[in-house]
This record gives structure tokens, C-alpha cells and sequence, in this order.
């Protein structure tokens, strides 16, 4: 099998996930930003994730990718559903912690954007749909407060963590896009769950890459 990706993307990362979870291989193909044409031809529309099965079909959508690799063997990862109080944490914290990350990712070194080309698509696409990214970037400490204050609601999850579920689907995505932040404050259980799923995962934390 071959996922179609970005690497920056937390809908990627999602799907990427239940690969290392499951120990199942996969070929991880990189589509530029800018790449309207690939995806469409795939799908029918520009999205990403995408799944290219074994017998060449395709299949978008992370959480669709997420089942289907589930049960392809062993015991289902993502058989329940996810935390419902985690699920609202996670859409109440992303509007800041986004704030922060997209900046970041604009300028940082991912394979979708190693032209010139698509980085400035991708730039625009975030422009369009966070406005001004300099101004973003210059409230950073603002959106930082903001988001250690939610973090502190979760800590009881992150601090007892001991399994993973469907709830890390929902999670660690959002909570991974933080790590683009140079010397984020995470605490020490956050960090330790980032690091953890990250490597139960196979999937990257952005630290190496943080701006």
C-alpha cells in the first residue's frame, strides 16, 4: 500500500498512524502543495490523506484509512470510540494552537515544499484561511498562554496514559502541530505522551524542524 501525503498535515499524521500501531508497511509518497492535478486524478478533489490499496483503488478521508487499516489484521486499535471530552478539547484548543503552527509550517523545511512554487501556494492557501501569518506569528506568546492553559485541563489524561485507543487518533495530531513551536512549554506528561505515541507510531514529532 501507498499513503499520499503532506508531511506537515495532522490528517496525514492521523493516518500514518495506525500503520506504526499495527505494524504494517507502508510506501509514504509526498504530493507538492500546488499538486491540484494528482490527488484529483486519485479522488475526484484536492484532498489528503490518500490511501492507494493494493489492487489500485484509492481511499481519502484519515479516519476512513484509520478503520479500514484497522482490521486488516489483529486486534482493532481504534474499536471504541474516542474520549467525547478529549474530542471537544481537541476542537475548543485547535483555533490557538493552529495560530501557532501554521505560521511555522509555512516556513519550515517539509517536502511539500521544496520549491519555491509550492511553498508560495501552500503560503497562500494558509493566508486565505488564517489571515495575515506575520501578525499570527508576532501574538505567539499570547496563543502559547492560551494553549498551556488548555493543555492543563488534559493533564489528568496524559498523565494516566498508559494504552492507546481511538481517543490518540483525535489527539496526538493536534497536540503533535505544538511541537513545531520552538521551546514549547509542554509539560513533562505531555511530553512524555508525545513521545510515547510518537513512537508507537512511527510518526515524527516537528521538533528537529521547529521555528
Amino acid at each position: 500500500m501507498k499513503l499520499h501525503i503532506y508531511q506537515h498535515c495532522p490528517f496525514c499524521n492521523r493516518a500514518r498512524m495506525i500503520f506504526g500501531f499495527k505494524n504494517q508497511p507502508v510506501e509514504l509518497s509526498v504530493i507538492m502543495e500546488g499538486d491540484v492535478e494528482t490527488p484529483t486524478r486519485m479522488v475526484g478533489k484536492k484532498v489528503v490523506p490518500i490511501l492507494e490499496k493494493d489492487d489500485g483503488t484509492y481511499m481519502p478521508e484519515s479516519m476512513d484509512i484509520v478503520h479500514y487499516v484497522d482490521g486488516l489484521q489483529g486486534d482493532r486499535v481504534a474499536a471504541e470510540p474516542a474520549d467525547e471530552a478529549i474530542v471537544e478539547w481537541s476542537k475548543q484548543a485547535s483555533g490557538a494552537i493552529y495560530k501557532l503552527a501554521i505560521p511555522r509550517f509555512t516556513r519550515a523545511d517539509f517536502a511539500e515544499l521544496a520549491t519555491p512554487e509550492a511553498r508560495a501556494a501552500y503560503t497562500q492557501r494558509e493566508i486565505a484561511a488564517f489571515g495575515n501569518l506575520e501578525e499570527l506569528q508576532a501574538q505567539s506568546e499570547a496563543f502559547i498562554a492560551e494553549t498551556v492553559e488548555k493543555l492543563a485541563e488534559i493533564e489528568p489524561y496524559l498523565q494516566s496514559f498508559s494504552k492507546v485507543s481511538t481517543t490518540e487518533f483525535i489527539l496526538f495530531p493536534v497536540l503533535n502541530s505544538l511541537s513545531i513551536v520552538k521551546d514549547f512549554p509542554f509539560s513533562p506528561a505531555c511530553l512524555a505522551y508525545l513521545q510515547k505515541v510518537s513512537a508507537l507510531s512511527k510518526v515524527p514529532l516537528f521538533i528537529e524542524k521547529a521555528l
